[in-house]
């Protein structure tokens, strides 16, 4: 009763051995690659309002940059891997005669190599005899780069260089907070970090900006609070322009005649407000695009009343 107990018991483990098989390990495949760590060392923001500190035009141009130390480590990462044939039973249907053959051939090209001296390559001579061995193994299948499988046997790390680097960006297309007197706005740089600033338009001119003594302008990255500041000081004569330059620029032109274009031109000239009175010139020339003689005496009389010489941007 043991010994019938016993020679089951043995079937079964060798039926499970059969069926398992062993994995036919192949030579151990290394990658190699480089890596790189960077380490914020510091973060700041710079806004430059440009000089002077103080406002005696309307529009001024601010330039914010942000800028980044870091700490660069350069690896020399090398990953190791165990390749090996899985074992597949059904496999040994064909491997086991192709083994057959190839150990028979196997030992006779090492004959023949005897005769030969010694000429005949190990392709020939060792790799036929492994290739036979493994067919006829029947708990093993032969080395096959077609199917093979890996895992991640190690990884080794080598520091090769340590470097600093360093980063000055523009606050592109980012928001900037300007609080004006007990106003605050959020205004928008350009794609090259530039905010552009005009008393006379924008949420200021909604707002009463003669009496804005002070603009004070933030920037912060929301990512690690990193923040700057800085402040911009209105004089106090441009801030008694301001309210007659809004009326100039912004009451209603199509009530007004020619005499009064040419007034509002010349008016914000006399302020010093060239830029201003350029852009109002140029909008009424476009204004009076489609009203040939009326463009006509506009220009006419800017010259005449106002020494300004203007001509229709459209024209070739």
């Amino acid at each position: 009763m043991f010994q019938r107990h016993t020679l089951r018991t043995g079937a079964a483990l060798l039926g499970a051995f059969l069926l398992v098989g062993c994995a036919n390990h192949l030579p151990q495949r290394s990658e190699h690659e480089e890596r790189f760590e960077r380490r914020l060392l510091d973060h700041s923001l710079q806004i430059d309002v440009g000089e002077p500190r103080v406002l005696e035009l309307p529009q001024r141009r601010v330039r914010i940059h942000e800028q980044k130390t870091f700490e660069v480590t350069e690896f020399e990462v090398t990953r190791h891997y165990d390749r090996y044939t899985p074992y597949q039973p059904w496999r040994e249907l064909y491997e086991a005669p192709l083994g057959a053959v190839a150990v028979v051939a196997g030992i006779g090209a090492n004959v023949l190599n005897v005769v030969l001296l010694g000429r005949l390559p190990d392709s020939v001579t060792k790799d036929w005899i492994s290739y036979g061995v493994a067919g006829l193994n029947p708990a093993m299948n032969v080395e096959s780069n077609g199917r093979s499988q890996q895992n991640l046997a190690a990884i080794n790390e080598k520091q090769h260089d340590k470097r600093m680097e360093y980063s000055s960006l523009p606050w592109a297309e980012r928001p900037v907070q300007v609080k004006a007197g007990g106003e605050n706005h959020e205004l928008t740089t350009d794609r090259g970090g530039v905010l552009r600033l005009n008393l006379l338009d924008g949420p200021f001119a909604d707002h009463d900006a003669s009496k804005v003594g002070t603009l004070l302008l933030s920037v912060e990255d929301p990512q690690d609070g990193t923040r700057a500041e800085a402040t911009l000081l209105v004089s106090r004569d441009l801030r008694g322009k301001l309210g007659e330059a809004h009326a100039l620029i912004y009451d209603d032109l199509e009530d007004d005649d020619v005499s009064q274009w040419v007034y509002r031109v010349k008016r914000l000239s006399d302020l010093g407000l060239e830029e201003e009175a350029s852009e109002l010139e140029q909008s009424l020339i476009e204004l009076t695009r489609n009203d040939p003689e009326l463009q006509e005496a506009f220009l006419e009389s800017l010259m005449k009343d106002a020494g300004r010489l203007a001509a229709d941007p459209g024209e070739d």
